[in-house]
């Protein structure tokens, strides 16, 4: 008779979906979705920037990116969950949070309740905009989402604490600001309307260095044109489209035909 044999151990690994509320996976599905948006459409700076939303059913938390991943690799799994002081509460990787992105996410979550997603980008359009004096233009019927945003002056990389009340300062009630020799920065109560936000502020730049590069003389609509358009096209409840809820949907099935392992 052979001598019995011993069993193995046997580590039980619990998916991170198990882990977490419904609530909160539901959250990191749609914030891994904006990621992969972000990297579809172009909009990214290899291993930099951010991405974050609120934990639901907590106003001092949020996700946001791994700092070593790309925006194409990112999934619902991967997502760090982290406190407004800076404490990791959750983290499933071998990477750490982006210092700059903690403090410019950490510092719009703490004053905008009214908000849950938070996006910044350095594309080469939107930084080529920072650096303009003139600021956003309103040149086209798209770029006139941005009639009325907030701008902040650049202090150096985005490593000091300190920097967050003036971030917040600057940003006032707007839901987006132009970081001045920096980037972009775009805000929504929903992950679908920060994305939206976000497009349309890309394409607004873009069209913005495009005209500008043409050397010629550019038409400006009136200021009252100006504000009865702002006033159809910002965001409102009653409006799905605006809020990027209408466009959602057909944003993941694009994606499920791409790559649907943002969902893992």
């Amino acid at each position: 008779m052979n001598p019995p044999v011993s069993a193995p151990a046997i580590k039980v690994v619990r998916s991170v979906r198990e882990q977490v509320t419904p609530e909160e996976w539901n959250a990191r599905v749609n914030l891994a979705a904006a990621y992969r948006l972000v990297a579809l459409y172009g909009y990214t700076e290899m291993i930099a920037n951010h991405i974050s939303c609120r934990v639901p059913g907590h106003h001092d938390q949020f996700l946001i990116n791994p700092y070593g991943m790309l925006y194409e690799e990112i999934n619902a799994s991967c997502l760090i969950k982290v406190d407004v002081e800076g404490n990791t509460l959750f983290n499933q990787t071998d990477y750490n949070v982006n210092v700059a992105g903690f403090v410019i996410h950490s510092a719009i979550h703490m004053a905008r309740h009214d908000v849950d997603c938070v996006a910044h980008t350095h594309t080469p359009a939107g930084m080529a905009v920072s650096a303009m004096e003139c600021g956003l233009l309103p040149l086209a019927q798209t770029s006139m989402r941005f009639v009325h945003i907030a701008y902040h002056d650049f202090e150096g990389i985005a490593d000091d604490l300190e920097e967050r009340e003036r971030l917040v300062r600057d940003l006032g009630e707007h839901e987006a600001m132009v970081l001045r020799n920096h980037g972009l920065l775009v805000l929504g109560r929903t992950i679908p309307a920060a994305f939206n936000l976000l497009y349309r502020m890309e394409r607004a730049c873009e069209v913005q260095v495009m005209a500008l590069s043409c050397n010629t003389k550019l038409i400006i609509p009136s200021s009252e044109i100006l504000e009865k358009t702002f006033d159809k096209v910002r965001p409102r409840v009653d409006r799905p489209n605006r809020n990027g809820d209408l466009a959602w949907p057909a944003l993941l099935r694009k994606l499920d035909r791409v790559d649907p392992t943002y969902q893992n």
